[in-house]
């Protein structure tokens, strides 16, 4: 079976926390969320409102049916209204919830159900960092998709079965899998990033030998080859699609396998080192203080502060 490198970079990004629940508003609502990481997402069971992201100019209109994904954590506003004033999603009151629904004035009106998805992997900014802060799904299949899957979540959490959590822990992978082969499939040829490579064969085959044999001593012209392109044009095309060099990608890739391994397993760093590519534990660890910011043996001391 071919290297898959999405599902290789999403193995090191477990999904810590997975939240399901959701809104039914009424009157004149209006909700204030703070900053969050991870992912959250919304879809519109009944109703409308208007969506308003810290730092976005415009304003997004959400309607019966509308999806939305809010992957970079910014605060946002939900409202019937702009300019009525909110309420902190923090002040709602206990008596306020109803199997995971929080109401607002007494509810009746607008319906929205929500996911919350942060996650346990080191440096999971470098996936989330470069998507943009709203991706609307279009597509109607896409829509009942997210539906389905945050309403199995929801009753999952709320009605515990045997099994719950396992079956939780599923959703919330596919909603992910499904968020960002959403946002691939909208921004290819107009954003930059590592996620846009993999739709262009050229850029994938590269990806995916680096992701298969992350220890093989790879240079530009034997990348290029597996490419199929000439060295400068895999070298030139490879930038322009992820916004760093394929070398620069292998030393990224390399040092996310070591801080996983450094985070789960109980290994040498001169093991890690050697099963990487590296001649010596000086190397890796000057590798790994350039990319990661500090030297490995520092990185596992804060692990377990």
């Amino acid at each position: 079976m071919p290297i898959d490198p999405l599902s290789d970079v999403l193995s090191l990004f477990k999904p810590r926390t997975y939240v399901a629940g959701g809104l039914d508003l009424g009157g004149d609502w209006a909700v204030q969320f703070e900053a969050h990481t991870g992912i959250k997402c919304y879809a519109v069971v009944a109703g409308g409102g208007w969506l308003s992201v810290e730092g976005e100019e415009e304003p997004v209109r959400l309607d019966t049916g509308d999806c939305v994904l809010l992957p970079n954590g910014r605060r946002f506003l939900i409202a019937k209204d702009l300019a009525f004033a909110p309420i902190p999603f923090g002040m709602l009151r206990c008596e306020d919830w109803l199997g995971g629904i929080a109401r607002v004035n007494a509810g009746g009106e607008t319906v929205l159900l929500a996911g919350h998805f942060a996650f346990s992997g080191a440096h999971a900014d470098l996936l989330l960092g470069a998507m943009p802060p709203v991706i609307r799904l279009r597509d109607d299949s896409d829509k009942a998709g997210l539906h389905w899957a945050l309403a199995r979540m929801r009753q999952e959490l709320t009605e515990p079965q045997p099994g719950s959590t396992l079956v939780a822990e599923h959703l919330a992978h596919l909603i992910l899998v499904q968020a960002l082969r959403i946002y691939l499939a909208q921004g290819v040829g107009r954003h930059v990033g590592w996620l846009f490579a993999l739709a262009d064969p050229h850029m994938a085959a590269a990806i995916g030998a680096i992701h298969a044999a992350p220890g093989t001593r790879w240079t530009l012209p034997v990348l290029a080859k597996k490419a199929g392109m000439s060295r400068s044009k895999f070298a030139e095309k490879f930038k322009a699609t992820t916004g760093r060099s394929p070398i620069d990608y292998l030393a990224q890739w390399r040092m996310l396998l070591a801080c996983d391994r450094l985070a789960t397993r109980n290994e040498p760093v001169s093991v890690i080192a050697a099963s990487l590519g590296y001649e010596s534990e000086s190397a890796f660890s000057t590798a790994f203080k350039r990319v990661v910011g500090c030297s490995p043996r520092r990185y596992s001391a804060r692990l377990g502060d």
